[in-house]
């Protein structure tokens, strides 16, 4: 449920709307007469719910095709064969051979500064705001503070986007980060790195948020500050020690790598376990467990070939290694950005943004690429193009094998082309 109630479809729902609102703002630009009036926040909760809602009763409709009983309540582990059930009926007892943990995240808080719903909010709460901050500050630039940041930012919030470490998106390629940074000022999102908040203070008014930053002690004030500093699993009360499941010093079930707990016949998959927080992750987890309970042959998952995404204004979208990863992996790296500037496409729709790909160095060959190692995308509908790129990861293709293909023209695929066209030696463009 996190994905489709609290995080995925709800925040994607207002991203829409964001999306929407950017380029009525920019509608002159491309010659169309567009004023925009102002943000209805009522109308877009409005349709974010009404999404949440369509794809929930979709969700109930196929579990009851498919024959399955749902139980509605709290539930724990009574055992390693029983789930003990709370509902308004009364305590029920399943009892079963196999179980599967999908108790999913919830935000994580600062310590000793808990959420009020109000001035300190979570992620959760930010779904659910009956109107816009006029300035708001955004603790973290993972893929909830970038999402929330440039949402707020299209609705005509004033932003403050705040990151402890020393650059945006400090999980991706540093390139993606500085690509980012330049987009993020380009906004006119304010953006502090290496900075972390010491103490926030709250009234009727605001608050008011002290941060040390590299160059000495900031005060910020702002209507409220959005804490987006990562999810903790839900694990606490489920019942899993007594079931003999073993859950680590951070609350995550520890699993091997099918999704097998501790306890025999108890599996685990999500947010739960220590892997990628991300929902198509959780679903390949949910079916690698289900094959192997129907006795089907089943490989583990390769978390790196997983697309890593987030629906920012630019988007970012990823697969693969990083370049300091793979250079830490020990492979002689080979490197290529193409600017999307130079594509037709993005002069079209005035976009900019960048593909890196990472090789490794073809040691038969010296001056050329070999396999592909990694791919890296910031620019419009890059969550649409990483698909194309976990195709060249996952199947180990060579800049050859990619450059070989006829992309279409104008598009923004172009630039997963040219890129890889320049690393086989055949730069067409830049």
């Amino acid at each position: 449920g996190t994905c489709l109630h609290w995080g995925c479809i709800p925040t994607k729902a207002i991203l829409q709307s964001a999306e929407v609102a950017d380029a009525a703002r920019d509608a002159a630009e491309f010659g169309i007469r567009v004023e925009l009036h102002g943000i209805d926040i009522d109308a877009v909760n409005a349709h974010k719910d009404a999404v949440v809602e369509r794809m929930f009763k979709g969700l109930e409709s196929t579990l009851a095709g498919r024959g399955i009983e749902t139980v509605t309540g709290d539930g724990r582990l009574a055992g390693p064969d029983t789930v003990e059930v709370t509902t308004p009926e009364g305590v029920r007892h399943i009892r079963t051979g196999s179980i599967v943990v999908a108790t999913g995240s919830v935000p994580r808080e600062l310590p000793g500064i808990p959420f009020d719903g109000k001035r300190i909010i979570s992620s959760d709460h930010a779904l659910h705001l009956p109107r816009l901050p006029k300035r708001a500050i955004v603790l973290g630039s993972g893929a909830v503070g970038m999402e929330f940041a440039s949402a707020w930012a299209a609705f005509g919030v004033e932003v403050v986007l705040i990151e402890a470490l020393d650059r945006l998106l400090p999980l991706e390629d540093a390139d993606v980060s500085k690509e980012m940074a330049r987009a993020y000022r380009k906004r006119g999102i304010t953006t502090m790195v290496a900075s972390r908040v010491t103490s926030i203070e709250t009234s009727s008014r605001g608050v008011t948020a002290n941060v040390l930053t590299p160059t000495g002690e900031e005060v910020l004030k702002a209507d409220l500050v959005l804490v987006a500093i990562g999810r903790r699993p839900v694990t606490e009360g489920a019942g899993l020690e007594s079931a003999g499941v073993t859950v680590d010093e951070r609350g995550f079930i520890v699993v091997d790598e099918y999704g097998r707990t501790s306890a025999r016949g108890i599996w685990a998959v999500g947010d739960v376990i220590d892997t990628l927080g991300l929902a198509h992750a959780s679903f390949a987890e949910g079916l690698l467990v289900a094959d192997q309970l129907a006795g089907l042959e089943v490989a583990p998952i390769d978390y790196r070939g997983v697309p890593r995404v987030t629906y920012s204004h630019p988007e970012v979208a990823s697969m693969g290694f990083t370049e300091p990863q793979a250079r830490d992996a020990g492979f002689d790296v080979v490197t290529e950005r193409f600017p999307m500037q130079a594509l037709g496409r993005a002069a079209i729709a005035r976009a900019s943004g960048m593909v890196k790909v990472i090789a490794e160095r073809d040691r038969s060959q010296p001056n050329e690429a070999g396999r592909i190692l990694g791919i890296h995308v910031v620019g419009p509908r890059a969550t649409d193009l990483i698909a194309e790129a976990q195709l060249i990861y996952n199947w180990e293709a060579m800049p050859t094998d990619v450059a070989a293909l006829i992309h279409a023209h104008p598009s923004f695929s172009e630039a997963i082309g040219e890129a890889h066209l320049a690393l086989a030696g055949r730069a067409l463009h830049g």
